[in-house]
């Protein structure tokens, strides 16, 4: 009888819709309650920008952060958000558009670098309002480099050295470190196998001003928290002055 299969098709559709979710932004919205202020944005593998990686990397699309991070700004029930990282870094420029992008939003932020924060996952783990990193993670800082057709003239090095400069100057901007010290450990010979730079652990991060504090999830949500109740605290005092 078709009238006997027809309920089952809102299930179905509503089955259909996670899977179109998790293979389009690589999530649903099981891990976060309905009912929850917080939103969890996950920065994973290698951030991948103009072109399209290998189908066997595990990526995060730029593409589908930039909306999401527009969606957060608009949402009235969402009142903080939470990066979590564990990523080797990607696209330059696809990584500089989502540090600025959160930077500039006017809801509390916290990130939190788990496994590793390498290359261009420095300036988005910087990014937040405060940043926290597991003591076992760790975040690798090395020079910018290019792959595929390189045209050897002055200007192609001009080039690289402008856009380093744009990365330099983003996270000195949003963290305590110096940009001496960047550079330094952007320069360093003999720590890396097969590069020059740094691979900086948990507590060295913090050391050299880099991260804010060493932490897991619980404080980085409690963290969260207070940022959250500090800007309700304020609004309230600016409505009441008037």
């Amino acid at each position: 009888m078709p009238n006997e299969e027809s309920p089952s098709k809102p299930n179905d559709q509503k089955e259909m819709s996670i899977v179109e979710k998790i293979q389009q932004l690589g999530q649903t919205n099981v891990p976060t309650a309905n009912d929850s202020k917080i939103h969890c944005l996950t920065i994973i593998g290698q951030i991948e920008g103009h072109v399209a990686l290998p189908p066997q990397n595990k990526t995060t699309k730029y593409e589908h952060l930039i909306p999401q991070l527009v969606a957060i700004e608009q949402n009235p029930k969402i009142e903080g958000l939470l990066i979590v990282l564990n990523t080797v870094g990607g696209d330059v420029e696809a990584g500089l558009a989502i540090s600025e992008m959160v930077a500039s939003l006017t809801k509390p932020s916290v990130s939190i670098v788990l496994g590793g924060g390498h290359s261009i996952g420095v300036p988005i783990a910087v990014s937040t309002d405060y940043s926290f990193i597991a003591e076992t993670a760790t975040m690798t800082i090395h020079p910018i480099r290019l792959t595929g057709l390189v045209i050897g003239v002055p200007q192609t090095f001009e080039y690289l050295d402008k856009m380093q400069e744009r990365v330099t100057g983003f996270v000195t901007k949003h963290s305590k470190i110096t940009d001496e010290r960047f550079k330094e450990l952007m320069f360093t010979k003999g720590n890396l196998t097969r590069d020059i730079g740094s691979n900086v652990v948990g507590i060295d991060a913090v050391k050299y001003g880099l991260i804010d504090d060493v932490g897991g999830i619980g404080q980085a949500i409690q963290k969260l928290q207070e940022l959250i109740d500090e800007r309700k605290e304020k609004s309230n005092k600016e409505e009441n002055a008037f």
